[in-house]
């Protein structure tokens, strides 16, 4: 008898990827489609959710072939992936301008009216946040990257497009539209529109306070639905497109930070996981609401009512390798080679185009510390536990004696570096010690990454197992969750560890968190007198 699978789905910031997943969580096989990203002086950071949709189809036929599974057999589709982007809808279900991403800053100056005031702290003013707080646990971000700048931002400066848009979508709702038919969100999806009261035992639905302070046009909000529910069927044209059975039930899309809780396995209240994938961020479901403004953390809808998930973001995860690898190391610039003769061993051979298991190969060979050599991963500004859109990356501390090897090596540290900053914040915003955490996300492959980790954070850090699809699993198990067949609480059991890593104790780690936690503070003032004249 042929096996019962689940097609998942994660829109990552790269392009999606797929998989065919069984019903116990084993990933049968994936595939994955890149997807351009247009990022301007000006702000602006967009995708096109048509290149979106060709990719998923493309991708999702690829892995149907490759994990040999009967089309016949498909259980259900599920969909996980970015948020806090927004895809312009026109009235035939296409999109009728490009994807706003949620790094977009084109209406920083839109949301002051929103969200800012003559007496502010971090362009914020209190007696704007706090309606907000009070009933969703967040507020708009002053630097206009979120739904509610982006709806102002196509009002004001696109008109055009905003004509001819009748609904404003998150991706994973936009992707769930393309399946069914059927455009409709959730409180989960909807996060970071702000727009839903998030008090345990609050009335479902949106708030209509919130609508007018925000100043979205409630014409142009999806239909909202319980997180969890059924979306509806799959339609009978996009079967045909991937060449399996019409009906399949198309479960309502889930922001990846949801799919890290049961990809992660650790779903018990207070069990954090922390995921290295382009951006990072730590998390958990926790029995409270909460928000601390101060540090951009804040509990968010969760998974059911009854438990919040702690949502944060920083901007730069494991996207700071590729940056090093496709920008320093071996770009696509004609440029072939790198060294000088100058430093530490001179030129390399001027045909080497390192992957990323030849770049963590060699970064095993630095020392602990690069002898003081220290890289913020801030290349794309900085959310947590920090909200400013002005920092940057860059090294420091940096000798003749500097390597490649210590330079890659540094990256991987300032990363971690960076997700212990979050992570002491973290533990005061829980007010709970945390003794382990679950790594996973690509970065999380690598061994190396993971000790560092350990000994950055002096904990003990378990790797799951193939961590670059646990968002993939969890986002399938979540299927069956929602289609009454398994419960939260049976998860753990199909979640196996890889690897456990245990704290060493360097010394070195030590003493470069140490100057780290420091550099923000001491190097805010130059980088926002540096990116104020862009």
């Amino acid at each position: 008898m042929a096996e019962r699978w689940i097609l998942a789905v994660d829109l990552g910031n790269g392009g999606p990827k797929v998989a065919a997943v069984t019903l116990q969580g084993e990933v049968l096989a994936t595939a994955s489609r890149p997807v351009a990203v247009y990022v301007g002086l000006d702000g602006a950071a967009t995708q096109d959710a048509t290149e979106w949709w060709g990719c998923v189809v493309a991708a999702a036929r690829e892995v149907i072939a490759r994990a040999n599974v009967d089309s016949n057999e498909l259980h259900a589709i599920a969909i996980t992936g970015q948020w806090g982007s927004t895809v312009p809808v026109g009235a035939d279900g296409e999109p009728v301008g490009d994807v706003l991403l949620w790094a977009d800053t084109r209406a920083h100056d839109l949301v002051r009216d929103v969200i800012g005031g003559p007496v502010s702290m971090s362009g914020i003013a209190p007696h704007k946040a706090l309606p907000y707080v009070r009933l969703t646990g967040g507020a708009p971000s002053p630097s206009g990257a979120d739904p509610t700048g982006h709806s102002l931002l196509l009002r004001d400066r696109m008109p055009e497009i905003y004509s001819r848009t009748t609904v404003l979508l998150e991706p994973v709702d936009y992707l769930g539209m393309r399946f069914t038919g059927r455009a409709a969100a959730t409180p989960a999806s909807m996060i970071l529109s702000w727009l839903t009261d998030n008090r345990r035992g609050a009335k479902f639905g949106y708030v209509d306070s919130l609508i007018v302070r925000s100043r979205r046009d409630r014409a142009r909000l999806p239909e909202l639905v319980p997180t969890g529910s059924i979306l509806g069927p799959l339609l009978a044209q996009v079967a045909e497109e991937l060449g399996v059975m019409p009906g399949v039930p198309v479960v309502c899309g889930i922001p990846d930070l949801h799919a890290a809780i049961v990809g992660s396995g650790a779903v018990a209240p207070f069990e954090t996981h922390i995921a290295v994938s382009t951006t990072q961020w730590i998390g958990a479901r926790v029995p409270f609401k909460r928000t601390d403004v101060f540090h951009s953390i804040a509990t968010v809808p969760g998974l059911d009512p009854a438990y919040p998930l702690v949502a944060n973001n920083q901007e730069t995860g494991g996207a700071a390798l590729q940056w090093l690898r496709e920008q320093i190391v071996a770009p696509n610039d004609g440029l072939l080679g790198g060294g000088s003769v100058i430093g530490a061993r001179g030129a390399a051979d001027d045909h080497v185009a390192p992957s990323f298991e030849d770049l963590l190969r060699l970064a095993a060979t630095a020392p602990a510390g690069c002898e003081g050599a220290l890289f913020m991963p801030w290349l794309n500004g900085e959310r947590s536990p920090v909200e400013d859109r002005d920092a940057r990356g860059g090294w420091l501390n940096v000798s003749l004696r500097t390597d490649r090897a210590m330079l890659v090596r540094s990256v991987l540290e300032g990363v971690a570096y960076n997700g212990r900053w979050l992570f002491d914040a973290y533990e005061k915003f829980i007010k709970v010690a945390v003794p382990q955490v679950r790594i996973l996300g690509g970065g999380a492959q690598s061994d190396l990454w993971c000790q560092i980790y350990a000994d950055v954070l002096n904990r003990r850090v378990e790797q799951v197992a193939d961590p670059r699809h646990a968002q993939l699993r969890g986002a399938a198990l979540w299927a069956r969750i929602c289609l009454g067949e398994m419960r939260l609480e049976d998860v753990p059991a199909l979640v196996p560890i890889a690897r456990t890593f245990e704290p060493t104790g360097a010394a070195a780690y030590v003493d470069g968190y140490r100057e780290f936690s420091s550099l923000h503070k001491t190097l805010k003032g130059l980088y926002r007198r540096l990116n104020s004249v862009r």
